[in-house]
């Protein structure tokens, strides 16, 4: 079992990585809603920060936690048109 969380672990702190890398703010810059994606992609980049420290102490637990977490602000961003993403793959969940 530790070995499962191990690997999902790393699946999903990989997979917020590259989600990070894909995803770009959409509203036009000193907008509001600009601002809005700017503080969403910063919760993002923070909680892979987190998770990679988690992972650095051996607690897998909590690292999987921040890594899903991050990933969560990108998606929901991502699906109210905050940043524009790739639309296929299996980085986001929006159509």
């Amino acid at each position: 079992m530790a070995a499962d969380l191990e690997e999902k672990t790393n699946r999903y702190g990989e997979l917020l990585a590259e989600a990070l890398e894909e995803a770009t703010i959409a509203p036009p810059e000193g907008t509001p809603m600009a601002e809005a994606a700017a503080d969403c992609y910063e919760m993002a980049a923070s909680y892979l920060d987190d998770g990679n420290h988690f992972r650095e102490q051996d607690d897998l637990v909590n690292a999987l936690a921040s890594f899903s977490y991050g990933h969560a602000w990108l998606d929901a961003g991502a699906r109210v048109g905050l940043f524009d993403v790739p639309r296929e793959g299996h980085l986001f969940t929006v159509e």
